[in-house]
Formats: structure tokens, sequence, C-alpha cells
């Protein structure tokens, strides 16, 4: 699995050159340099290093201040071969220094690289090595403060985010800091599942007497932890830089402050292979800034960001009004019309992948913390179900962790009281065995949302109420087809029967009296062409 690699220097004034050491490609690798003397103000001492491929490709990575006068490198490899790097910096002491990297083959067979889009499919995500990537999202706004107060180990985040792996959620939507917020029966709430008003702070200070002076490197080495786990379980991590309406005191936004914080979390994570920006979470929602502060934040980002990461907005009004700027569209969206609307978007912006990113269902298993607009785990599931037939990505949320009350240990809960996470290891296991990067939505008369690759597999996803599938589909004319019923609650497969094709194109197949669900996915293999 991922891990991050340390590559250690003594506690010198002047350091050593022409190092050279070995690492895997997309592992992490860590540079610190350490002076002997301290610095007046070292969060404005310009640090960083020119690294060069040996087929001549530069980049240029900014490094960061790490607290007790070090500063750290921090690069992530995306070819192999020999790197070398020269460093700059407004100090001499940190100015000058040489080292060499031989990266090679990554050894781990869960390893893809970072998230990208599909040079053939701009609707599409995969891994930069070419593997298809099905985004299915888990919102955890407090993940950073499980374990901010254990400095040995995070067993509360490794045990939440054994179940979101294990429940086919590949990516994480997270906040860097997040304070209180203003709703949810808190006298429901166990204490040792309250997060809000955590007493750490990514700024000097505290939240209620903040110091913007300065950083809280602590936080940072916290978080450093929390993201590292995140790619070691190979789970995207979709971090949120700001969020408006979780009474948190930010500087003013374009401060010197407010620049220095966000400069900081670009310079410390762009390196990580799992690493997906979102500027802010609910952008313009909350009267703190408008489109030209967010694109500001963009253009700054992007300058930074020597790895070049994904970047989204949390706010599809932006997204809208701006979509060269970001690199896929987020959209808040509650409609009852979901499907519909996710078309909308999509046929929008054709060449972008459409996330919806906050879809109104909050899964309510325990007591409210946020109900939105729908909170029954069977209608929470068929939204997803729709946006993703719709052919955009979806996220879940389950109000007893989307907020500050984070449930870690939910195999201790009652079963009446769990999520019902398995209906969506369900969901990823179903685009695992028919690949949505290969799927793009299909429209036919008399028939129900659908997908299909043009060739081999038709899907259609049958809401509740409908008992047979109909519809006139011309590409399945004179082929032999295997019909399969597809339960989203259980993940069962039930074989219905083989069909002919050779009269014409007009299907019309009866749900099997034994799939009671209130609704279900109809799967159409073509097991022979005519001949």
């Amino acid at each position: 699995m991922p891990f991050i690699l340390l590559f250690l220097v003594p506690a010198l004034s002047m350091l050593a050159t022409d190092r050279q050491d070995t690492c895997e490609k997309w592992q992490v690798l860590d540079i610190p340099f350490q002076l002997m003397d301290s610095t007046n103000r070292p969060l404005e001492v310009v640090f960083g290093a020119t690294i060069r491929h040996q087929e001549g490709r530069t980049m240029d990575v900014p490094g960061f201040y790490n607290g007790d006068s070090t500063w750290v490198l921090r690069f992530c490899p995306d070819e192999e071969g020999k790197w070398s790097l020269i460093t700059y910096s407004s100090i001499p002491e940190l100015s000058g220094k040489s080292a060499g990297i031989e990266v090679i083959p990554n050894t781990d067979p869960e390893e893809h690289g970072p998230v990208t889009i599909s040079p053939g499919n701009r609707r599409k995500f995969i891994y930069e090595d070419g593997t298809p990537y099905f985004l299915l999202a888990f919102e955890l706004d407090w993940l950073f403060a499980l374990d901010w107060d254990n400095p040995r180990d995070i067993p509360r985040t490794r045990e939440i985010i054994s179940y979101v792996s294990e429940s086919g959620f590949n990516q994480v939507i997270m906040n860097v800091y997040a304070y209180d917020a203003s709703w949810g029966h808190r006298t429901s709430i166990r204490p040792e599942y309250n997060f809000a008003r955590p007493e750490v702070f990514p700024f000097g200070g505290n939240n209620a007497d903040p110091d913007y002076s300065t950083i809280n490197t602590g936080f940072f080495r916290h978080l450093d932890r929390v993201i590292t786990h995140l790619d070691e379980q190979d789970i995207a991590a979709h971090l949120m830089i700001y969020v408006w309406n979780k009474q948190v005191n930010w500087p003013p936004p374009g401060s010197e402050a407010d620049n220095r914080y966000f400069d900081y979390v670009v310079k410390r994570y762009q390196a990580f292979p799992n690493l997906i920006w979102d500027i802010s979470k609910e952008a313009l929602a909350h009267g703190r800034d408008d489109m030209g502060y967010i694109t500001e934040r963009i253009q700054r980002l992007r300058n930074l960001d020597a790895h070049g990461r994904l970047l989204t907005v949390h706010d599809y009004s932006y997204c809208r009004e701006y979509p060269g700027q970001v690199d896929f569209i987020s959209v808040q969206d509650w409609s009852p019309d979901i499907y519909d609307s996710t078309q909308d978007v999509l046929q929008r912006h054709t060449r972008k992948p459409v996330l919806n990113i906050e879809h109104g269902g909050y899964e309510k298993t325990m007591h409210s913390i946020f109900n939105g607009a729908y909170t029954d785990p069977a209608v929470c599931l068929d939204r997803n179900y729709r946006i993703i037939f719709a052919g955009g990505y979806s996220t879940y949320y389950w109000q007893n962790s989307a907020w500050y009350e984070v449930v870690y240990n939910i195999s201790e809960l009652a079963p009446g009281m769990r999520p019902h996470l398995s209906y969506y290891r369900h969901l990823s296991a179903l685009f695992a065995a028919y690949p949505f990067h290969n799927l793009a939505p299909l429209h036919s008369v008399f028939a129900p949302y659908g997908l299909t690759d043009h060739h081999t597999h038709y899907l259609f996803y049958c809401p509740g109420g409908m008992v047979p599938l109909q519809g006139d589909i011309p590409g399945l004319k004179g082929k032999v087809v295997r019909i399969k019923w597809f339960d989203p609650f259980t993940g069962e497969i039930h074989e219905a029967e083989t069909r002919h094709f050779n009269r014409g194109s007009l299907i019309g197949i009866n749900r099997p009296e034994k799939l009671t669900t209130p609704f279900s996915v109809v799967i159409l293999e073509v097991v022979e062409e005519p001949g």
C-alpha cells in the first residue's frame, strides 16, 4: 500500500549535497531540511526545489515549514527513472542543496496513481495508469478531529475508514477544519461521538481567540496522518480548504493571514496522490465571498500546485458560470426529479464529469442532525442510483457521521441503528462487474433509465412500482440476450431467461415475483451476435 517515505537528513546548518535515494513511483517522498539556528518569521521563508527528470521535464515544487526550524520538500514522482533536485530559498543555508532520486516501479498492485480525467471520455474519471475510477463518495467533514489529541495512533480514524472502504466508497469528502454547526439534536449525542468545538485549531491560539500570524504545524502533522491513512486505503481525500457555515473564525478573505493559510495547505498536501482539491464547501451560499475571490483562489492554487491535482468548487452556481476554471462539475441538487436535473447538467457540460456532491438525501438511523429533504435509507439509495444512471457520480451522507457527530465504531451499534452501508457495497460491486467507465445513458421509448456500452451490456434502473421492463432497443435486434435482475438491497443477481430477439427489438420483460424490493436493475447481456 502507499506510504510516506522519509528521506532524513541530520540537523545541520549546511546540508550534504549529492545525496542519492530510491523511492517507488507515486510514493510521497518527504525531504526535511533542518537549521541549527532559528529564524524570524519562518512561515515567510521562500523555500522549494527545481526537480528534473532525466528526460528533461522539470517541476517547481514549493516546500513548507514544519516547525522546529525544519522545512520539508514533499514530492510525489509520477515517472520512473532518475530525478535530480536543487533547492532555492530566501535563506542562504537552505539554498543550492542537491540530491538525486531513483524512482522505481510501484510494487503495490492496488496503487494506480492520482485520480484524473479520462482523455478518451472527458465525462469519466480514471486513475493515472488508465484504470477506471468509479467515484463513490462518503461525507466525513470532521474526520480531522477524531484523533487529533492522540500523538501515537489514529484508532478512531482507522475504525470508521475501514467501514467506508469495505462498503465500496473510494472518496471521502472532508474539511481541513470545521468548528461547530447550529443544527442537530445535541442532547441525543453521546459525548464520545461529539466532535464539535475541537480544541485544536489550524492557526495559533484557538477559534475564539485566534492568532493568525502563525500556523499550528502540529495540527497539520496530524492531518498528514489522516490523509496518509486514506491513501493507504486507496481512498481519495476530497479536501475542502474552507467551509463558511461551520462557525470557523477565519481571517478576512484575501488578507495576508488568509493567503498564508491557503498557500500553506496547497504546499503541504499537493504531493499526496489521493488528493482532490475543493476550494470551499458551499462556496457562494453564505455571503462571505464572491466569484472573483473563488477565481483568484483557483488561480493561486494552480500556480502553487506543481503536481496538478484535480480541482472543483462545491457550488454549482460557480461551476456553471466558470466551467473552464474547474476540472469537474460539482452540483448540490435536491430536486425530486434528480435524474432529469443531472441529465440537464451533463448536457450543459459535455466534457466534464459531474458529481452531485450533496443531493439532499441524509440517511437517518438514530437521531437527527440535519434531515435535509430525504432521510429514508431506501430513498437515499434510490437517489444515488438515479444520479448514476443519468451519467453522474454521487455522494452518500449518514447523519451520524457527516458532521460534528461522528459515530466511528459502527459495529457496536444495535443493528437497527446502523447505517445501511451494505447497499453501497452492492452498488460498487455492480459497477465493478459492469464498468461504469464504459457505459453511457440510454434513452428509449417506454424504457426506464438505462446505461449501455452499445455493444454487449444494457442496464436498466426500474423504479418502485414498475412491473415489466418495456422499450424498443434497436441494438438488440437479431441477438441472443441473457436477462438478469439485480437486487440493490442484497446484491443478489436473479437469472430470469435467455431470449432471442429474432423478430425485432421490442423488449417486454416481467419482473420476477421473488424480487420484492422497492426498485431493481435489469441487466441484458448479449451472448450471441447474429450469424
